[in-house]
């Protein structure tokens, strides 16, 4: 066999292999994106970062694909999500959930993040003694009230001033002000008002509390949700003592009182012919 018929049998070969290894290749993606589009689901999502109490529109909502397992509550339909507020702040792509929204028809702004069965009740705080410039959507507070008790006297010796009492406890700030999420910074605004999220029960005393009496709130810790239990004080008790009781947990060095210096006695011994008698008298310091 000649050389000539060699190269073109080599030739053919390869162009052979080649078309081979291109169908095999087009044939196994094809079937690769044949079997991840049978495990994807496309949902709804946002199409960029939107703040809590915003109203959804078409222009904030996309669709994604997710495989795997999905998330609970998901939206298929973007009409599903338009027109409904938003409860919580939402990040780019990320899917929208039933329960990152209000219902449907209930608007946005501060009435659309109140759960069921709650109420958002306003207390007015005093800048100089109140945490009015302290406070950010999301922290929690303890309601205190001050004033004096209807029918206590107020005059003579039964009479104990102003009392104080903690009200309510471990209470979520909803809103400072008018602004119901915090600024970019995360930095708080100063405010004469703020917005607590109750109960219904709780909204009745506290409005009750905020015609009758002086209200103050005390930061406290998120995580801290242990309900404490205080007695209320009064200003009797402030002045008499009575209220500054030594707390074991947060007390410091303890004050010990100021040693007595051992009495000093004198003896003396005093004889009466061949009768000794020795008689003690109290020194300077002491007495007999």
């Amino acid at each position: 066999m000649n050389r000539r018929v060699l190269t073109i049998l080599l030739i053919a070969f390869i162009v052979a292999s080649g078309f081979t290894y291109f169908v095999w290749r087009t044939f196994t993606s094809n079937i690769s994106a044949a079997s991840h589009r049978s495990n994807t689901v496309r949902v709804v999502a946002a199409s960029e970062n939107i703040k809590v109490g915003t109203v959804l529109t078409a222009g904030n909502l996309t669709t994604i694909e997710i495989a795997g397992t999905l998330p609970a509550g998901v939206i298929h339909e973007t009409k599903n999500a338009i027109g409904r507020g938003v409860t919580t702040d939402l990040f780019q792509g990320e899917p929208i959930l039933e329960s990152r929204l209000a219902l449907a028809g209930s608007g946005g702004g501060l009435a659309a993040t109140i759960p069921n069965g709650m109420r958002v009740c306003a207390v007015k705080v005093d800048d100089v003694v109140g945490v009015s410039g302290f406070v950010t959507p999301g922290m929690r507070v303890d309601v205190l009230i001050s004033g004096i008790p209807p029918g206590a006297p107020t005059a003579g010796p039964d009479a104990q001033g102003s009392v104080v009492k903690t009200l309510l406890q471990n209470i979520e700030v909803k809103s400072a002000g008018t602004d119901i999420k915090k600024d970019n910074e995360g930095k708080p605004q100063q405010v004469q008002v703020v917005n607590l999220l109750v109960t219904p029960s709780q909204a009745e005393t506290l409005s009750l509390a905020a015609s009758q009496t002086h209200i103050q709130l005390v930061l406290r810790n998120p995580l801290d949700t242990q309900v404490a239990q205080v007695e209320q004080d009064s200003m009797a008790n402030l002045f008499s003592g009575a209220a500054t009781k030594p707390n074991a947990t947060h007390q410091g060095a303890v004050h010990k009182g100021i040693k007595k210096p051992a009495q000093v006695f004198l003896s003396v011994e005093v004889w009466s012919g061949a009768k000794k008698t020795d008689m003690k008298f109290a020194g300077p310091e002491g007495k007999q």
